[in-house]
């Protein structure tokens, strides 16, 4: 997600960023060998010259399913966030993030597919592999597509295990009761299981649109039992997504594995949001539950503006941002030919 932050909202002294002005200027850069750097602006309109410096990635302690439930046992959130690519990966593992979600979300955010529905085992791999090569640190979760446990418990369990192959520690399937089989037996084949209740995008058709769930008591107590069948089952952790607070504090309190709500209040042992949505990247108007903390969308446009009037007006590329002939090649071409095509003037 390589965008600058042009909005002078950075606190000097920070890591890789120096001090211009009396201001402070600075961002994250992507470089073309993917290694991530941060540049500081020495031109604020122009961005002659850019210092680029990639810091050294420090690899914090190995998340674990063991580690996320002692997490849970020492009362200390678990974060978890999105990520599609190798530089979001990287970024999010670098900033300490618990669990990365290669999350079917991709399907709109990435892709521009109008729901989850759409997206293939084939597409999910490609972006599985890619944040696998960013993560050292953190839990990778892969979400399982539609379509790719729906069927027999056999072909369920090749698929997962080619996203295990693929890198993921963990895969994520949607579904209660009905899918507590599915994952005992992808326990038994060794693939960690994260389980989802509540809202389940994969089920958007059935429910209707994206609806919270569990506002009545009997879908209180569907809610309860899909839990505890999925923990029996041998899930390691449980997404809850769109039900009530007072729904989620009960059930997390009740599970002994972790919970991490997404749109389930503040008692969810961890939470999760989609990495475009928090960043305000997205074209979609946000849920409720989303809080934005910070504003790429504005960064990028801003940035890419200001990049189209530099091309136009011919101050990109500046000379310093060229590259040269030594004097003595220089010398041998014909110095009106190059007045003429506007070099040296």
């Amino acid at each position: 997600m390589g965008f600058p932050h042009t909005q002078n909202r950075v606190m000097n002294g920070a890591p890789g960023f120096r001090q211009v002005g009396d201001r402070v200027a600075g961002g994250i850069y992507w470089g073309s060998s993917g290694d991530i750097g941060w540049f500081s602006e020495l031109h604020w309109r122009e961005m002659s010259l850019i210092e680029i410096r990639t810091p050294e990635r420090v690899c914090a302690q190995k998340m674990t399913a063991q580690t996320l439930l002692e997490k849970k046992r020492r009362r200390q959130p678990i974060t978890a966030l999105t990520a599609f690519d190798y530089p979001s990966a990287r970024l999010l593992d670098e900033a300490g993030i618990d669990v990365i979600l290669v999350g079917d979300s991709l399907a709109m955010t990435v892709l521009g597919y109008d729901s989850t529905l759409p997206l293939t085992m084939g597409e999910m791999l490609h972006h599985a592999k890619a944040v696998r090569r960013g993560v050292k640190s953190a839990l990778l979760v892969v979400d399982m597509p539609y379509g790719s446990y729906h069927g027999s418990v056999d072909g369920a369990v090749k698929n997962a295990i080619r996203f295990v192959k693929a890198g993921a520690e963990a895969v994520k399937i949607e579904g209660g009761v009905a899918r507590a089989g599915l994952v005992e037996a992808l326990t038994l084949a060794e693939v960690p299981v994260v389980g989802h209740i509540g809202l389940t995008p994969q089920s958007l058709h059935r429910m209707g649109g994206y609806k919270v769930q569990g506002r009545s008591m009997p879908d209180i107590e569907k809610l309860f039992a899909d839990a505890a069948a999925l923990e029996g089952a041998g899930a390691v952790a449980l997404v809850l997504e769109g039900v009530p607070r007072e729904v989620a504090a009960r059930i997390t309190a009740t599970v002994a594995i972790p919970t991490i709500g997404i749109g389930a209040g503040p008692e969810c042992d961890g939470q999760i949001l989609v990495l475009h949505d928090l960043m305000q990247w997205t074209f979609a108007k946000g849920a409720k539950f989303v809080r934005r903390f910070a504003d790429a969308d504005g960064a990028l446009r801003e940035g890419v503006g200001r990049y189209r009037v530099a091309v136009e007006e011919r101050t990109f590329p500046s000379d310093a941002e060229s590259y040269h002939l030594a004097a003595a090649v220089s010398a041998e071409l014909d110095p009106v030919e190059l007045k003429r095509v506007g070099v040296g003037r």
